[in-house]
This record gives C-alpha cells, sequence and structure tokens, in this order.
C-alpha cells in the first residue's frame, strides 16, 4: 500500500509539474500577444490550430547561458521544416507532446564569437505541425516536449537545423591542424561524437569551434538560468 501510494503522490507530482510549464508558456504566450499590440517591437507570432501555439521570441529565460537573441546568425532556419525533421528521423506532430517535456539549453560559439540559435526550429508554420524537438525563440533553449518516453540527441537537433554535427564538423566548418570542435556539459569537456549527446533536463550544452587562442577565450557557461516554469 505504501509503494502504491508513493507512486500516485509521484504521478500526481509529475502531472502539476507539466501543467505548471504549460500555464507558464500560456503566460509568455498571452504577454507577448500584447506587446505586438501595443507596437512595442515583440517579434511574436501565433499559430492556431492543431493545438500548436508558438511564440516567435518569448524572451523567456536568460542566465548563465545566452540571452535570447544574443550572437550573430551563421545557419537560417530550413525552408522545409518537415523535410529536415523527417531527416532527423522524428515524426511532425499536430500538437506538442505532453508524455516527455523537459528543455536543453544550447550555446554555440565560432571563432570566439556566439552564434545565434534561431526560433521555430523544428517548427512547420505551413501545415501547423511541430517536431517533438524544437525551438520556440533564439534563446538557446531546446523544447523536449514528446508523445512518448524516449531518448532525443543533440544530433538530431541540429539535423533539423541542417547543421552536420559530428567529431570533425560543425556545418560548413572542419576541423584541421589548428581548428578544433569541443562540446562541453555542463562546463565540463564531453568525449566521443557530440552528436550523440542525449537532452537531459536543465542541461547546459556548449559547442566551441576555432583556433586554440579563439576557444580559450570563450567562457563556456557551466549552467543556464531557468525561469517561467521551464
Amino acid at each position: 500500500m505504501a509503494k502504491k501510494n508513493a507512486s500516485s503522490s509521484a504521478a500526481a507530482a509529475r502531472r502539476a509539474r507539466i501543467a505548471a510549464e504549460r500555464a507558464a508558456d500560456r503566460r509568455r504566450e498571452r504577454r507577448n500577444r500584447l506587446l505586438v499590440r501595443a507596437g512595442l517591437g515583440a517579434a511574436a507570432l501565433a499559430v492556431v490550430g492543431g493545438g500548436i501555439a508558438i511564440a516567435a521570441d518569448r524572451g523567456s529565460s536568460s542566465g548563465s547561458g545566452s540571452a535570447a537573441g544574443t550572437g550573430a546568425a551563421r545557419w537560417a532556419v530550413p525552408a522545409d521544416a518537415s523535410v529536415a525533421v523527417t531527416s532527423a528521423g522524428l515524426p511532425m506532430l499536430s500538437t506538442e507532446g505532453t508524455v516527455l517535456h523537459l528543455h536543453t539549453h544550447l550555446d554555440v560559439y565560432v571563432d570566439g564569437k556566439q552564434v545565434q540559435v534561431p526560433a521555430e526550429i523544428g517548427i512547420d508554420q505551413a501545415t501547423q505541425q511541430i517536431s517533438p524537438l524544437h525551438s520556440h525563440d533564439t534563446s538557446g533553449v531546446i523544447h523536449i516536449e514528446s508523445p512518448e518516453k524516449k531518448d532525443f540527441t543533440l544530433g538530431q537537433f541540429l539535423k533539423e537545423w541542417q547543421v552536420p554535427l559530428s567529431t570533425s564538423q560543425l556545418g560548413d566548418l572542419k576541423t584541421d591542424a589548428t581548428h578544433t570542435l569541443i562540446a562541453y556539459v555542463n562546463g565540463r569537456p564531453a568525449s566521443g561524437d557530440p552528436a550523440s549527446i542525449v537532452l537531459r533536463a536543465h542541461d547546459e550544452i556548449a559547442l566551441v569551434y576555432g583556433t586554440a587562442s579563439e576557444n580559450a577565450a570563450v567562457q563556456v557557461p557551466s549552467g543556464y538560468h531557468w525561469t517561467d516554469g521551464l
């Protein structure tokens, strides 16, 4: 009986956490819509249908990782999100999944400078569909909202972005005698293929490409300040 009660309590806690996260998402979306109506320049977009609500730039999180909108755009969002998502071996959904709901933060640095992680990776506005692995804004927050419990990897997210990732490649950049690619998880170097890094709740992942001096100038974040229920 004690085990059954503990299991019921854990399930109730998970349901409460998910409900709180989705309520926070709805509050941010309402705030963005108000900003648009007031003409304050917030780039918000609501896609209504199929149960999807998408904010083009929520700006919901900030902290020791990158803030929303920082860094220069080097790699754009693919023109056909559905094709990119399929290439990552992932499905397009009519609504965000609720069985698995967590968030990871990604920072990317090239030649000592931060690269922006675009908004709406894994989101197809034309068909109003969404991948279980996606971004809503330019904060670098990766949303994992899946109808089934399974592992998702950094390589899958980068494939959705159409930025090839391996031990020797980041997008159009290759390692050589003077350039290296180092992946970090929570401030510590990660061994092996960075594409195989599993996305865990509240992990901070950083990809750093460049020469030894350029990489040394990068202050690799060890964490991210999660806010608004994320």
